[in-house]
C-alpha cells in the first residue's frame, strides 16, 4: 500500500486536531496572576497544560497496554496490540501538534531541544504506525510519561512563582525517583520472564516450545 494512502493518516490527523482543540479549550481557563502579566509565560502555561494532559493520559494508557500485552516488555519489535497501536498514534499526534505550536509561536530558538526530541520521537513512532514494527518499544518509551506528570507539574508551579510550596519540592524529588523506579520495575519483570523460561526449559521438558519460540533468547 502506498504510504500516502495508509489508513493511519486519519488517526494521526484526528489525534493532532484533538490536541489543537484541547489547547483552545484550555486557553479559556483563568490564568494565574503571575502568568497573565507576561505573554511568554502565558504561552508556556498553555503549552504545559496540554503537555500535562498528554502525560496523564499516555502514562496511564501505557501501563494498561503493558498489563494487557506483557510480551511488549521482551518482544519490543514484534509485540503488537490495538491498544498499543492507538497509543502510539495518539502520542505521535501530540508531538505533531506541539511541534507546530512551537514553530507557529516563534519559540523555535528557545525550545529547540523540544523540537529535536519531537522529531526523534515521531521518527521512532512512525515505524510502528506505518510498518507495525517496534510498537512495543514505543509503548515502553511512553512509560516515562508517568514521571513527566510530576516534571510538568513542577515546571508549571515554577512559572507561577510557587517554588515555596511543599508540593513543588515534593514533585521535584519524585520526578527522577519515579522514572528510575519504573525502569527498575521493568527490568525486574524482564528478569522474571527470562527466569521462568529457564525453569520451564530445565524442569518441564514435556512442555516443548514451538519452533518459533525456540529462536528466542534464553528459551533453552
Amino acid at each position: 500500500m502506498p504510504l500516502l494512502l495508509h489508513p493511519a493518516w486519519p488517526l494521526l490527523l484526528g489525534a493532532t486536531l484533538t490536541f489543537r482543540a484541547l489547547r483552545r479549550v484550555l486557553c479559556r481557563l483563568p490564568l494565574p496572576a503571575h502568568v497573565q502579566t507576561d505573554p511568554l509565560r502565558t504561552w508556556r502555561w498553555h503549552n504545559l497544560l496540554v503537555s500535562f494532559t498528554h502525560s496523564i493520559v499516555s502514562g496511564i494508557w501505557a501501563l494498561l497496554c503493558i498489563w494487557q500485552t506483557p510480551e511488549m516488555l521482551v518482544e519490543i519489535e514484534t509485540a503488537w496490540s490495538v491498544c498499543g497501536y492507538l497509543l502510539v498514534c495518539f502520542s505521535a499526534g501530540y508531538f505533531i501538534h506541539d511541534t507546530v505550536d512551537i514553530v507557529v509561536s516563534r519559540q523555535t530558538r528557545a525550545s529547540w531541544e523540544y523540537l529535536v526530541h519531537h522529531v526523534m520521537a515521531m521518527g521512532a513512532f512512525f515505524s510502528g504506525i506505518f510498518w507495525k514494527r517496534f510498537v512495543g518499544g514505543g509503548v515502553l518509551t511512553l512509560l516515562v510519561e508517568v514521571s513527566n506528570i510530576f516534571l510538568t507539574l513542577r515546571m508549571m508551579m515554577k512559572i507561577n512563582n510557587a517554588q515555596d510550596i511543599l508540593l513543588y519540592k515534593y514533585a521535584g524529588q519524585r520526578t527522577l525517583g519515579t522514572f528510575l523506579l519504573s525502569i527498575l520495575l521493568m527490568l525486574d519483570v524482564m528478569i522474571l520472564i527470562y527466569f521462568s523460561r529457564l525453569l520451564r526449559s530445565d524442569f518441564c521438558p514435556e512442555r516443548a516450545p514451538s519452533r518459533q519460540q525456540k529462536d528466542k533468547f534464553l528459551t533453552e
